[in-house]
């Protein structure tokens, strides 16, 4: 566990970035900092590693106040994820992961496999190892990073907006395998970013803070979109917070049977049929989706040429937010329902999700409560 207790940070000439800060991060889960620019969240996560030395206040590591420790000591027993990777060019990809243990003194005939198993828990091919980090697309190279602050096996993990300079596509994919990852590893770890959507993905515990690096407030992400403690958290979290909180709420609405064609075959061969608006679904070999074609456009064969890629996923048994975002991407206004191995089950309406939400609300709502 982590605690800050009156904390401070006061540059010279007078400019306060943290004041009086009081947290805990609590064992093996994530603890988000979010907040607007300049509102201290590097500053704060700098003060736990003591990269940044704070004015006033205690930093403690499971009881132990991170004062009394040796820099580089305390250091090397934390994990450091970086925007960009931040990794050492001029080594490969596996030493660049191997760096720290070897530094404590591992030999490297027990290191480098060892990073090569790391690799592989982070989604990274071993056989890139050998490779040096410009060779690497960024997300790779976010991997690494993530790889090698692991590489120590450290109780703590800092992250300082590890996935902001990836593309959307690229930083989903990133923010879902770090999710696997922690399910597996179970750290403990505080992450700054300026993304309140990241934050509430991501975060058991969400810390808002104020421009001057006061907190506004700590939560839950459920009960921070339900309950903010002011209008300077509110108007943070923004007007479609209401929204977001489907995230958390799984509900069953009715999903339906949908016909469709396999990717290079025609409509009637695969006995298959485009809906009265003229789209059909399109999978693979194995029922999984591919994308929404409209026949009338297809000569022959359904081609890649002929498809919509447009519409998000939405998980069975998953939260609302995703179904109705499914519906509503959907270039067919059908939203596409799979299982956890991403078979097709069947496809979902707006309204009908939209009318679970109502009914929800409904239940939820105070007796006498006028809607």
């Amino acid at each position: 566990m982590i605690e800050l207790k009156g904390v401070t940070k006061r540059f010279p000439g007078g400019a306060v970035a943290v004041d009086d800060l009081d947290l805990t991060a609590p064992d093996r889960a994530i603890t988000v900092l979010v907040g607007p620019s300049g509102c201290g969240k590097t500053t704060t996560l700098r003060m736990i590693n003591r990269m940044i030395e704070p004015t006033s206040g205690t930093v403690t590591i499971d009881g132990e106040d991170v004062h009394a420790m040796d820099p580089a000591r305390l250091r090397r027993g934390i994990g450091y994820v970086i925007q960009h990777g931040g990794l050492f060019p001029h080594h490969t990809v596996e030493r660049n992961v191997a760096a720290v243990p070897m530094l404590l003194g591992e030999k490297s005939r027990t290191a480098l496999p060892r990073a090569r198993e790391l690799l592989e828990l982070v989604g990274i091919d071993p056989s890139l190892g050998k490779r040096y980090p410009s060779q690497l697309s960024g997300g790779q190279q976010q991997r690494v990073g993530v790889a090698r602050a692991l590489a120590a096996d450290p109780p703590v993990m800092l992250m300082d907006e590890p996935f902001s300079a990836v593309d959307p596509v690229v930083r989903e994919q990133l923010q879902e395998e770090f999710l696997r990852l922690q399910a597996e590893i179970g750290k403990t770890i505080v992450m700054v970013t300026h993304d309140i959507d990241e934050a509430i993905k991501l975060g058991d515990h969400v810390a808002v803070l104020r421009t001057g690096g006061v907190l506004a407030q700590l939560d839950t992400p459920r009960e921070l979109l339900a309950s903010p403690a002011d209008g300077f958290v509110a108007d943070f979290l923004g007007r479609d917070r209401g929204y977001r909180a489907l995230g958390f709420d799984a509900a069953d609405y009715p999903v339906h049977e949908e016909a469709t064609v396999v990717l290079g075959t025609a409509v009637g061969d695969a006995g298959g049929h485009a809906d009265s608006d003229g789209w059909v679904l399109v999978t693979d070999e194995g029922n999984h989706p591919l994308g929404w074609a409209r026949p009338g456009d297809a000569h022959g064969a359904v081609t890649e040429e002929d498809l919509a890629l447009g519409g998000t996923l939405a998980r069975q048994g998953g939260p609302l937010r995703g179904a109705l975002d499914a519906a509503l991407s959907s270039p067919s206004r059908r939203g596409v329902v799979v299982d956890g191995d991403g078979v097709l089950v069947g496809t979902c309406r707006a309204t009908e999700v939209l009318e679970v939400i109502e009914s929800a609300e409904r239940r939820q709502a105070p007796s006498g409560a006028r809607r």
